[in-house]
């Protein structure tokens, strides 16, 4: 495959990830609480991530939740979606930059690797949004917001969507490896390479 090619194929997935990062949310759109306890647009940008890499997942992320609200009015452009554009940015970036790093980089289990990548994602991505809420509320006071508020908005009420994301997200991406079906797509491991390289 040529670079113009893969290059033609990341931007069709990332267009489809994008795509996706619109209309998951629909599967709790009649239960605003159960979405912001799942969030469940955030698959989308992990999966981008892991796959493109950090500056498609890092784009996709950013302009997802705003594309979302000029298209369907949701989420809320002020402050949700504006706080939600640096989050997923973050979460898509951190998450493509951790795992194409460590895999290709080091020896250790994939399956490690991918958790690094996750945890490392949540966790850098989860402090974001609560930087730009604090950010925003000095600007408008009347968004004010206490680290109480980003305790409980990014881990007491989102438990239930971190367990489902470092489940389903690396669960997904290993059946992905496992089935070649992306192998243009993911990294390879340079010490695989040299040994390939040896073999010749």
């Amino acid at each position: 495959m040529t670079k113009q090619s893969l290059t033609i194929n990341k931007i069709c997935l990332a267009a489809m990830f994008l795509c996706l990062g619109w209309l998951l949310p629909f599967i709790t759109a009649q239960n605003v609480q159960l979405g912001n306890a799942i969030s469940p647009m955030h698959i989308a940008i992990y999966l981008c991530g892991f796959i493109l890499g950090p500056l498609y997942g890092a784009l996709i992320g950013l302009i997802t939740p705003l594309t979302r609200f000029l298209i369907f009015g949701m989420p809320p452009i002020y402050p949700t979606a504006v706080c939600m554009m640096f989050e997923l940015a973050c979460y898509g970036f951190v998450s493509g930059l951790v795992f194409h790093l460590l895999y290709k980089k080091t020896k250790l289990n994939e399956i490690l690797v991918i958790f690094i990548a996750m945890l490392s994602a949540i966790l850098l991505g989860r402090c974001v949004n609560g930087i730009v809420h604090w950010l925003v509320g000095i600007i408008d006071t009347k968004n004010a917001f206490t680290f109480k508020m980003f305790l409980s908005i990014s881990f007491v009420v989102a438990w239930p969507g971190i367990i489902l994301h470092l489940i389903l997200v690396p669960s997904l991406i290993i059946l992905l490896k496992r089935s070649n079906l992306l192998d243009k797509f993911l990294p390879v491991r340079n010490y695989e390479l040299r040994k390939n390289d040896q073999n010749r």
